[in-house]
């Protein structure tokens, strides 16, 4: 089916729904270099026009991939509650973006369509919101989600501790993560990405991590961020696994890409699950995504890539997470070319896995041959913050010292809590307060306070 729109005197025809909402795109680099971007800033006006008179429910019949070569459309269309859609059926997409931002739609009505949003639909109304429309809309959906404490509440935000290591060395990532804790980092888990995919470097950093977590009680989640067939694999050998971590993507060709399809990582859910390690509740699957992943495989099939992108969160949805976390400039400027580019995916991203019902959480970053800097990164951070995210990173300096990227630190998750008044998973809170990191109002305590745990800590680690 095609689409026309007329400004002035020219009129501008669109191939197809896929062409259409590619057009319709904000600016950035990922689409330009597929050769799917709108020419001009007039044929992407007349774009957006043309895609906010589009029915919602013709994204039920027009798949941008085949269903018949892509597990991931099919799992889009299989899912689909008619019965959910039901409340909005009638609407187009300017009607939906109208519907999103009313008074009158709050949390409730958006749980209840969830399983009727394609995330063609979803990316598709994103194209048509200013910034300030995906905040508004995003603050009004929480996900909240479970495991061995509490993350999305509504007026709280959590940290991943990241203390990543250039050779793993225990005794450094250690005193990483003592330091992040010192700083109230954490709740949403200590997630180390291992330099080497070695089971036993893996198993050795998992049992780490446990034994700390055991031994001063602290109510978080671990994971180490190998492939999910080394920690299906860690699980058969009996390691400590809390989450199940997985990039995806958002077809069936990129993600056999990462080596993986829907049944891998229904095997990956299901043995997670047999180990019943969580205490109140059981999301226990951590997805990181990102937009250009689908582009970099040459997996896009002409879709944009931010379309490619909400496609992976319909993956992760099935799965029942506990974090999904959008890597927002990590890919670099090939695909999300400067600071603005990257502000407006992170809006995106945030936006619509949260009204797809995914625990969205985002390392705010960004490559150093970006044309961006940590000030970006301090006002996406902010926006994030405004925008109910979920989580975000918490970094020694900002600087990951083994990935060699730029993110967010301790200091950064401290501020933004700080100036919007964001608390941390309860469960977690209550924990920093009892071991007198914190007093009852979230704030730490000073060094003096903290130092009895800190000692014991690194004497326990071996660590001078």
């Amino acid at each position: 089916m095609s689409y026309t729109e007329t400004i002035g005197s020219r009129t501008y025809r669109f191939a197809d729904l896929k062409t259409l909402m590619a057009k319709a795109s904000p600016q950035r680099s990922g689409d330009q270099l597929a050769g799917v971007a709108a020419a001009s800033e007039e044929e992407r006006v007349a774009a957006k026009m043309a895609l906010a008179q589009v029915p919602l429910r013709i994204f039920l019949n027009e798949a941008l991939i085949p269903y018949e070569s892509d597990e991931v459309t099919r799992l889009v269309i299989d899912d689909h509650s008619p019965q959910a859609f039901a409340e909005i059926s009638h609407l187009t997409v300017g009607d939906f973006r109208n519907w999103l931002l009313s008074s009158t739609t709050d949390a409730d009505a958006l749980t209840r369509i969830t399983a009727g949003l394609t995330p063609e639909m979803v990316a598709a109304v994103s194209k048509l919101m200013r910034n300030q429309d995906l905040i508004a809309a995003a603050r009004k959906r929480p996900v909240i989600t479970r495991f061995r404490n509490t993350v999305g509440l509504p007026g709280h935000m959590s940290v991943r501790l990241q203390p990543n290591h250039p050779t793993d060395d225990v005794k450094g990532i250690a005193a990483s993560m003592l330091d992040g804790l010192m700083y109230g980092c954490g709740d949403a888990m200590i997630g180390i990405n291992p330099a080497s995919d070695n089971l036993a470097a893996i198993t050795k950093l998992l049992l780490m991590i446990d034994d700390f977590r055991q031994r001063y009680q602290v109510p978080t989640q671990s994971c180490v961020l190998t492939h999910v067939t080394n920690t299906i694999a860690a699980i058969e050998k009996g390691a400590p696994v809390d989450l199940v971590f997985q990039s995806i993507a958002g077809t069936e060709k990129a993600n056999a890409g990462f080596g993986i399809s829907l049944a891998v990582l229904q095997e990956a859910y299901e043995a997670g699950l047999s180990l019943k390690r969580g205490t109140v509740g059981n999301n226990l699957m951590y997805f990181e995504t990102g937009q250009g992943s689908a582009l970099s495989a040459d997996a896009h099939f002409g879709v944009d890539q931010q379309t490619c992108e909400v496609r992976a969160y319909a993956v992760a949805r099935k799965f029942n997470p506990f974090l999904v976390n959008t890597v927002v400039g990590f890919i670099g400027p090939e695909y999300l070319y400067d600071g603005k580019q990257i502000t407006r995916a992170g809006l995106e991203d945030h936006f619509c896995g949260k009204l797809l019902g995914v625990p969205m959480g985002c390392d705010i970053c960004y490559t150093n041959h970006a044309e961006a800097d940590q000030d970006d990164m301090d006002n996406l951070l902010t926006l994030l913050g405004v925008a109910g995210i979920n989580f975000i990173m918490g970094i020694p300096g900002a600087d990951d010292v083994m990935l060699n990227y730029q993110s967010t630190s301790f200091h950064d998750a401290l501020y933004v809590r700080d100036v919007l008044g964001l608390r941390r998973a309860p469960e977690f809170e209550e924990w920093l307060e009892s071991m007198q990191i914190t007093d009852a109002r979230g704030a730490l305590l000073s060094a003096s306070t903290q130092q009895p745990l800190l000692e014991g800590a690194r004497d326990w680690m071996g660590i001078a």
